[in-house]
């Protein structure tokens, strides 16, 4: 196959990780051109700077690339999404973030020496998945996301982390967890789901989820699919600071939506009010005020893995199950 390449990099991603992945990603795409497997020009861009980083996939997406190569974590390909979302350009993502769930949710490779290099190489050999992208529209403006989109508690923690100047790396993240648990309070959430009335609906945390995890693993919608075309609603109840910490280790493992305090539901619109109210995603914020959450049906293509795309096709008929019940 001819045409071209783009890798594009954000090298701070992942605390700096991602400068180091880059070089292994381009160096497998140039060694597989060396034997034959491909005869692709190469051409790799990095971003200074998120708005760098936005303006370099603009540019990427016009000059129709074969493939284009995001090196970077979920906050990465958020950022560049409205540049390439219905573009029809298929995505190769080389993991290099912190939390790396749109990974786990397609089984590409992220862990590992070796991993940058194994997942460089879906760009020439990946099979084409259609997956959804979600959209967050609020008093901010309108943007794409590709995991969960977190309301309450949760979101008000990562409010919380880019406030603080102190202390640095994950250590500030714990500090905010203990302020906002030192704050908590029930949210007056108003919530309704494709287009019904608004309801009264206190809680602690309400999340959307086009996949299952958040923050590094956690499966706060254990049930999500990434290409069903419906976004998976968890709403966790008023709950006190006590039994808010039991809920996390359930949390880990996905056991919290058999809680009473937890109700799940299905949808392909949200609507979501509260006082204060802030909307996290894929790490970034993405919205305050009112908010409508869509979803975008199979909107992104990404080149997975042989067997994720054969994993893919295996759950064709539960997801059409899934969209009939939702009916």
């Amino acid at each position: 196959m001819t045409g071209h390449i783009v890798v594009l990099v954000n090298p701070s991603s992942g605390r700096g990780r991602g400068a180091e992945a880059a070089e292994r990603a381009v160096a497998r795409l140039r060694e597989l051109e060396a034997h034959g497997a491909h005869a692709a020009e190469l051409r790799v861009l990095s971003g200074a700077s998120v708005d760098d980083t936005r303006r370099l996939a603009i540019e990427a997406v016009a000059s129709k690339p074969r493939a284009l190569v995001i090196v970077g974590g979920d906050g990465t390909l958020s950022s560049v999404l409205d540049a390439v979302v219905g573009s029809g350009i298929p995505l190769a993502l080389v993991p290099a973030g912190t939390g790396n769930d749109l990974a786990r949710a397609l089984g590409l490779p992220f862990e590992g020496h070796e991993a940058a290099a194994t997942a460089a190489e879906l760009a020439v050999v990946g099979v084409p998945r259609a997956i959804d992208v979600g959209e967050v529209e609020s008093a901010t403006g309108a943007r794409h996301f590709l995991t969960v989109a977190a309301l309450g508690f949760d979101a008000h923690v990562s409010e919380r982390t880019n406030r603080l100047r102190w202390p640095r790396g994950r250590a500030r993240y714990y500090l905010a967890l203990l302020i906002e648990l030192a704050r908590l309070r029930p949210m007056r959430f108003e919530f309704a789901v494709d287009g019904g009335p608004l309801r009264a609906a206190p809680g602690t945390l309400i999340a959307v989820g086009s996949t299952r995890s958040y923050g590094g693993g956690m499966p706060v919608c254990p049930a999500a699919l990434p290409d069903d075309g419906l976004l998976d609603v968890t709403h966790v109840g008023p709950l006190g600071r006590v039994k808010l910490a039991r809920l996390f280790p359930l949390l880990l493992r996905g056991a919290h939506v058999e809680r009473p305090e937890v109700t799940t539901a299905q949808a392909t619109r949200v609507d979501v009010d509260a006082p204060g109210l802030v909307v996290y995603a894929d790490g970034e914020r993405v919205g305050a005020g009112r908010a409508t959450i869509r979803v975008v049906p199979g909107a992104l293509t990404v080149l997975v893995p042989t067997a994720s795309g054969a994993a893919a096709s295996s759950t064709d008929a539960s997801a059409e199950a899934r969209r009939e019940a939702s009916a």
